[in-house]
């Protein structure tokens, strides 16, 4: 429900309906199988070329998709069944996942197979990711929309840690080929999921009829709401600045504390901890406003340059768990944010202009951390980006603030030198 309207959400669990707790479901279960593909894919790559830099380019490949053809995915959400959209693109994964398997079984995968197979899976992300999240709004209606959108939007980050956490493991145990083959499984059961909703209980948005210039639409409802246009801006450079965690673990667990698959699996396991910690501290004390989102990325900065200096591999695995905390808790608030501030009509719109940028910082984080990976080494490498992420941070809730949608205030706190920045209500006509 939009902020400005009169009736409050209802805070019953939306739980309680029977297609919100399949899209709950589906949405573990696609986020953990779209992530264990993509670890798998960058270890084995590693494994290949023994280069942080060529892990960096497939982390482009698999997000700079987004960017060419987000916006279209959005669009897609907007015209045509969620359901089906969901559907055909996890059916997409699974080939994928089918084909990279029997490549690694057969000891023929090559590194431009995994380039190609990335690729292909920043075009599945395009239509998955926007079908998926306006699907929420169907499922519960505006009634329960914010607590289903936290709800969701959480459990899915939670995926993104669960995924390389538990790829990690397979691939230690019994190799990447089984990883692919696990995640192929894992998609063609978020198909059988999303197909078995009740379409009687769906709220049901008329579609938009296709029409000229409506991409460029989606572009303007942006730009004309600054909050929502910063908000969307923040997750793009957190995108690029600082969650880099496939170039950054591998690294740690290959160069600085010589643990290999092992390592790398135990690592993103402990940031899964702090992401499910992120998702209890997020749904009990934090209020979706730009004050979160902000807070939120300056807290998740910090903690990923204090993980680089981490003098010992324990320190290290307690600051993954806070940076695991810190990253759901940024991601939850952001998308949260943006998809209840967004109407209905353009929704689909808005969310594939999100992602991608999200994404799409992935893409070209991914190169620039390999990039200093190499050149300055992991740890230092990490410092410089965690630091430019709290300077982006910065600068946006600035820009926030003098455009009159946050509003600074000092008051006395149990730290000193603490800053509480209260959100200023937007106009209607900016909202």
């Amino acid at each position: 429900m939009r902020p400005d309207q009169p009736n409050p959400p209802d805070d019953r669990p939306p739980l309680r309906l029977h297609n919100f707790r399949l899209l709950v479901g589906a949405q573990l279960l696609g986020g953990t199988g779209m992530w264990m593909l993509r670890m798998a894919a960058d270890w084995l790559v590693l494994e290949i070329t023994g280069s942080s830099e060529a892990v960096g380019v497939l982390v482009a490949l698999q997000f700079l998709p987004l960017l060419l053809v987000g916006p279209w995915g959005g669009l897609l959400a907007d015209r045509y069944d969620k359901r089906r959209l969901v559907a055909i693109a996890q059916t997409a994964q699974a080939v994928l996942a089918a084909a990279l398997a029997a490549l690694t079984f057969t000891g023929t995968v090559e590194v431009w197979h995994l380039y190609v197979a990335a690729a292909l899976m920043g075009l599945v992300t395009a239509v998955d990711q926007p079908a998926r999240q306006v699907l929420v709004g169907e499922v519960v209606g505006d009634r329960w929309l914010q607590r289903a959108v936290s709800t969701v939007n959480a459990l899915g980050q939670a995926g993104g840690m669960i995924g390389p956490a538990v790829a990690g493991l397979v691939i230690h145990r019994w190799g990447e080929s089984w990883a692919f083959t696990a995640n192929g499984v894992v998609a063609l059961l978020v198909v059988s999921v999303v197909l078995s909703m009740r379409r009687r209980e769906l709220h049901v948005a008329p579609p938009v009829r296709p029409a000229r210039g409506q991409v460029r639409e989606g572009v303007r409802y942006v730009r004309d709401r600054p909050r929502l246009g910063w908000v969307i801006v923040l997750a793009g450079l957190m995108g690029a600045l600082g969650m880099n965690g496939p170039v950054v673990l591998t690294a740690f667990a290959q160069d600085v504390w010589h643990t290999g698959a092992g390592g790398f699996g135990l690592y993103n396991t402990v940031s899964a901890v702090g992401a499910f910690t992120g998702v209890l501290v997020g749904a009990r004390f934090v209020r979706v406003r730009a004050r979160s989102v902000v807070v939120a990325s300056a807290a998740f900065a910090v903690a990923e340059t204090l993980a680089a200096l981490a003098p010992n591999q324990a320190t290290f695995l307690v600051m993954l768990t806070v940076v695991g905390a810190t990253t759901l808790l940024f991601l939850t608030t952001a998308a949260t944010l943006v998809q209840l501030t967004a109407d209905r009509p353009v929704r689909g719109r808005v969310l594939a202009l999100y992602s991608p940028l999200l994404l799409g910082g992935h893409a070209l984080g991914g190169l620039l951390q390999g990039w200093l990976t190499e050149q300055l080494g992991v740890r230092l490498g990490l410092v410089v980006t965690g630091a430019l992420a709290l300077l982006a941070t910065t600068v946006v809730a600035v820009l926030l603030a003098r455009s009159g949608r946050l509003r600074p205030a000092w008051r006395r706190a149990p730290w000193p030198l603490t800053v509480v920045v209260h959100p200023t209500p937007e106009p209607a006509a900016h909202r």
